[in-house]
């Protein structure tokens, strides 16, 4: 049974902690306080140690120098299991659900009732099954406990794993970017849970690199960068510019550096594509210096779209024609021959080979060009990697650094140099800047102005309305799986895209 905490009082106090990986200290002398019944913002760029210092909170690392007291007594030595058990539970950024399972059995991983009696030792599936239905509908969320976890996107992934922690009764919850995959109308019922946590006395620390969301939820805020403790104090006493300044000890002028290039003639056309079930009758162009923003609620189709332009999806109907000759894809590699690229949603499971090289990563997609006959040319390969790496300012110790040890903004950097090396007309980018922080989205940012300025059709697609209103020429918007509308920059605003993207008219 947890121990009651009183309101507003402290729950969590660490200080001076100190944690070390070999040749790098990721932590040092981070100071951390977190009251009952409020939320503790966290924040700083990608690679400052939030994601670490709450992994040794939650028992997955253990600290090398400082220390830890919850509710007032020290936290020494721990693991995941006792930390669950004193009433720390983390939503972690990078799900990890077992999709054959159910979501009730996701939900109760672990610690699965039993049955008594006769049956003593086997799980009670009936009670497990009951108890997920009852949470899944008092959180509004419209799936069944019986269905298996592989079929929920990614979205519905992220929003069980809230509910899994929910469920868990915690006294403090770490949230890393809850919301880094969910819809708004699924925010809105993340913050409805978030109040009812703070009122029954729940302490929340939570991670996010979105300010509308900071400055919304937050009661404190607690900045580190480069392993060492910023500033702390209550919310109120930060506006967005400050914040952003002491996360990159720098001033940002511009989130969206967008500039006005040329636009030129079209090179990528689809016409009346159409994927069964999916999507249909989706029609667009995109010109050369142009970037095209994709808009729509998440479900509407947009992804589904562009994986079919890039080939990993068969369609059904329609036509893909590049500079005026209609492609048949079948294959990414065909995509990739004829100069179109693609920046998926989920660069860890998709775009990146984690456990190899950055260099391995960067030229993967074109070997070709570094061989001679059937053999490797390593210094070919090594001077051009190095050339993409200092022109996209890949921060890395080397070339041979494994990409799955960088931060979110340097393996999204990776993911766009390997499409650089080839011959590129059409470039998409599938919420390139998801969980990323606000330097490194600027920096993002400024790749995609450039590439336009040097003639490439690029495709964005963005939940973020101010990414797609700041970054985009002219926004295609989609509804249900087919084009809802198609607006202008000079008459996009987030008023006139939700009016599309909810099946309303513009005047």
């Amino acid at each position: 049974m947890l121990m009651p905490v009183a309101q507003n009082e402290v729950v969590l106090e660490m200080a001076g902690i100190v944690k070390t990986f070999p040749g790098v200290k990721a932590l040092d002398g981070v100071n951390l306080k977190v009251r009952a019944g409020t939320v503790h913002v966290l924040v700083g760029e990608n690679g400052a140690g939030k994601s670490t210092l709450m992994k040794i909170l939650s028992g997955e690392h253990a600290i090398d120098g400082g220390s830890i007291r919850f509710k007032g007594r020290p936290l020494d030595s721990q693991n995941t299991r006792a930390a669950l058990e004193m009433g720390i539970a983390m939503i972690h950024q990078e799900l990890s659900p077992v999709p054959e399972m159910t979501i009730a059995e996701n939900v109760f991983l672990g610690r699965e009732p039993m049955r008594a009696g006769l049956l003593r030792g086997f799980v009670d599936f009936e009670r497990m099954n009951r108890e997920t239905q009852t949470l899944l509908d008092r959180l509004g969320l419209r799936y069944r406990a019986e269905q298996p976890m592989g079929t929920l996107s990614i979205a519905g992934m992220q929003l069980v794993e809230i509910a899994k922690a929910i469920s868990r009764q915690a006294a403090l919850l770490i949230m890393d970017e809850p919301t880094s995959a969910i819809s708004d109308t699924e925010v809105e019922m993340l913050f409805r849970q978030i109040e009812d946590l703070k009122a029954r006395g729940v302490a929340i620390i939570y991670i996010s690199h979105k300010m509308e969301e900071i400055f919304r939820i937050a009661d404190d805020i607690t900045i580190i960068r480069d392993g060492q403790h910023v500033d702390a104090g209550p919310a109120s006493a930060y506006d967005e510019q400050r914040l952003i300044a002491l996360m990159v000890g720098r001033s940002i002028t511009s989130i969206f550096p967008k500039e006005d290039v040329p636009i030129g003639d079209v090179v990528l056309e689809v016409r009346g594509l159409t994927r069964r079930g999916v999507f249909r009758d989706v029609s667009f162009q995109v010109r050369r210096g142009e970037i095209l923003g994709l808009s729509g609620l998440v479900g509407a189709g947009r992804t589904e779209v562009v994986r079919a332009i890039f080939g990993l999806d068969a369609v059904d109907a329609g036509e893909i024609v590049l500079e005026g000759r209609p492609l048949t894809l079948r294959h990414p590699a065909e995509a990739i021959g004829h100069g179109i690229a693609m920046v998926s949603e989920d660069r860890k499971a998709e775009g990146l080979v984690l456990c190899r090289s950055v260099r391995e990563n960067i030229s993967l997609a074109n070997l070709q060009r570094f061989t001679q006959g059937p053999l490797l040319t390593p210094a070919q390969e090594e001077a051009k990697c190095e050339e993409m790496r200092a022109m996209l300012q890949i921060k890395c110790a080397s070339l041979d650094t494994v990409a799955g040890t960088l931060s979110g903004g340097n393996q999204q950097k990776i993911v766009i140099a390997k499409w650089l090396l080839g011959d590129l007309k059409v470039l998409i980018l599938d919420e390139p800047t998801r969980g990323i922080d606000v330097g490194s989205k600027s920096e993002i940012h400024r790749l995609m102005t450039r590439f336009a300025r040097e003639g490439l059709a690029v495709i964005m697609i963005s939940s973020e309305l101010p990414e797609v209103l700041g970054m985009s020429d002219r926004v295609v918007v989609m509804r249900e799986g087919r084009v809802a509308g198609e607006i202008e920059r000079a008459r996009a605003t987030q008023e006139n895209i939700m009016t599309l993207a909810t099946g309303g008219t513009l005047h």
